[in-house]
């Protein structure tokens, strides 16, 4: 556990988001539930701070540099959770600034339609069973949500 714990704290150190990554199944196997909740809570600081940097920088993520990558990854995890718990004021905030962030076209289309599930009121369940290809999800091999059923009217 120790020498988890070490690689871990180099990893916050050096604002390696990417490495705190591969490091997550050896923390949900180590780990108990609340120093999980830190771990991720971690990777979200780092996140924002890359966010916040981005935006005063007005620079754009690229999806193909890691460290952008797992910060996108990040970001989305987070807009996800307020989705699927129901905020979805902040959610579809969360979903049009990440989407706006990244150089990824396909990816920023994909915000976009989050954002207008979220901006139409949809339950997230609802999203994910009338609107999300799931099939094609699991099979594209991508973080996010990026197949769709149907347009959201």
């Amino acid at each position: 556990m120790n020498e988890l714990k070490a690689k871990i704290h180099k990893a916050q150190s050096e604002g390696d988001i990417a490495s705190l990554y591969v490091l997550e199944a050896q923390a949900h196997e180590t780990f108990d539930e609340d120093t999980l909740m830190a771990y991720y809570a971690n990777i979200l600081d780092l996140a924002l701070e890359r966010l916040t940097n981005a935006l005063e920088n007005l620079e754009r993520l690229d999806m193909s540099e890691v460290q952008d990558f797992a910060t996108l990854r990040a970001l989305y995890e987070y807009a996800i959770e307020h989705y699927s718990a129901g905020s979805v004021t902040d959610a579809s905030a969360l979903f049009e600034v990440i989407g706006g962030l990244s150089e990824d076209e396909a990816f920023n289309e994909a915000m976009k339609i989050h954002k207008t599930a979220c901006d139409a009121k949809i339950p997230f369940d609802t999203f994910i069973e009338e609107y999300v290809d799931m099939n094609a999800v699991q099979e594209g091999g991508k973080f996010y949500i990026g197949f769709f059923k149907k347009e959201i009217a």
